[in-house]
C-alpha cells in the first residue's frame, strides 16, 4: 500500500463522476457526471468549475482539435462548444436502444480516433459494445458482447490496446493495428479477481504502466504494462473510485473521480467526499492527453 495521501481537488459532488481528462493547453480538468448529465470544466487549482448540461447521460468527454469537446452521450457522439454550451449531435452508435443502454467510458487513440463503449442500464451480461468513431463521422463496431465497457489505454509504442470490461475483473490486452484501428490477438493482461473491488477507468504513465480505479475497492492500483504484475496500491477515502488521469503542470498529479450514487445516508456519513474528484501524487509521470481529430 502506498503512503501517497489523497486530497479533495474540487468541492463539486457528482452522482457518478467519471472520465477525467487533463487539458494541458488550458491547464484545467474536464470530467463528467454521468447520472447528473453534466460536463464539468475545473480550473487547475480546483476552485472554479463551469458546468454544461447534456440532454442524456454523458459517459465521457474528449478534447477536440477545434477547441470544443467531443462527447460520448446518450447512444452516440456529439460536440460541445465550451463558448456557449451548445451541443451538436454527430452520429448515433449502431444498434443501441436508448431505453436499454447508454454510452460509457471513452478514450482517444494515437491516431486521433475516438473509442467509446456502452453498457445496459441493468448491466445485462453481453449487453454492451465497444465502438470506434472514425474520420467523417463513421462509427465502427469493434467489440460486441461486452457488459460494462470501461477503461481504455494504448501502449507507448501503439501496438497494444489495454481494455477493461468491468465484470470480467481483469485487464485485457489486444494486439493493435494502428493504420486501420483494428484489434488482433486477445489475452488477459492482469487478473484482478483476488483483489477488492472491480477495475473501472484506466490510464497509462510515461513508463508504460497502467493505473486503474477500482469500483468498490477504495483504491487505485498500478499494474505493469509489461507483465500485468501489481506494482502499487493507493488507498482512497471513497469506495466507488471510477476513473483516473494524470495532469498538472508536469503531469505528476493523478486525478481520481468517484461516485456517490447508490450510497445510503450511513455510507455517505462515512465517506463525505464520495462523488468528488481526488488527487494523489504517486511519483509517476503521465502522458499528455490526446485530442480527437475525427
Amino acid at each position: 500500500m502506498s503512503s501517497s495521501r489523497a486530497a479533495v481537488f474540487s468541492e463539486v459532488r457528482a452522482q457518478l463522476g467519471e472520465g477525467p481528462v487533463w487539458d494541458s493547453d488550458e491547464q484545467r480538468l474536464v470530467w463528467v457526471d454521468i447520472d447528473g448529465q453534466l460536463v464539468h470544466v475545473t480550473s487547475a487549482d480546483g476552485g472554479s468549475t463551469r458546468s454544461y448540461a447534456t440532454p442524456a447521460p454523458v459517459g465521457a468527454a474528449a478534447l477536440h482539435r477545434g477547441g470544443d469537446l467531443l462527447l460520448a452521450v446518450g447512444i452516440g457522439f456529439a460536440r460541445l462548444s465550451l463558448d456557449d454550451g451548445a451541443i451538436r449531435p454527430l452520429v448515433d452508435a449502431p444498434g443501441v436502444d436508448a431505453a436499454i443502454a447508454r454510452m460509457n467510458d471513452g478514450e482517444v487513440d494515437p491516431a486521433g480516433r475516438y473509442w467509446a463503449g456502452t453498457k445496459a442500464y441493468d448491466n445485462t451480461p453481453g449487453g454492451g459494445t465497444l465502438f470506434r468513431l472514425d474520420a467523417g463521422g463513421h462509427v465502427e463496431t469493434v467489440l460486441a458482447g461486452v457488459t460494462i465497457s470501461n477503461g481504455l489505454a494504448w501502449s507507448r509504442d501503439g501496438g497494444t490496446l489495454y481494455y477493461v470490461d468491468t465484470p470480467t475483473r481483469s485487464i485485457q490486452r489486444f494486439a493493435f493495428e494502428m493504420a486501420g484501428g483494428t484489434l488482433g490477438a486477445r489475452a488477459v493482461h492482469a487478473d484482478t479477481s483476488a483483489l477488492s473491488g472491480s477495475p473501472d477507468g484506466m490510464t497509462i504513465d510515461a513508463d508504460g504502466n497502467l493505473w486503474v480505479a477500482f469500483w468498490g475497492g477504495w483504491c487505485v492500483r498500478c499494474f505493469s504494462g509489461a507483465d500485468g504484475s501489481l506494482l502499487e496500491e493507493i488507498a482512497l477515502p471513497v469506495e466507488q473510485c471510477s476513473s483516473v488521469q494524470f495532469g498538472g503542470p508536469e503531469l505528476r498529479t493523478l486525478f481520481v473521480t468517484s461516485a456517490s450514487v447508490g450510497l445510503d445516508a450511513q455510507q455517505l456519513a462515512g465517506q463525505p467526499d464520495a462523488g468528488r474528484v481526488h488527487v494523489v501524487t504517486p511519483g509517476a509521470e503521465g502522458v499528455a492527453t490526446r485530442a480527437a481529430t475525427v
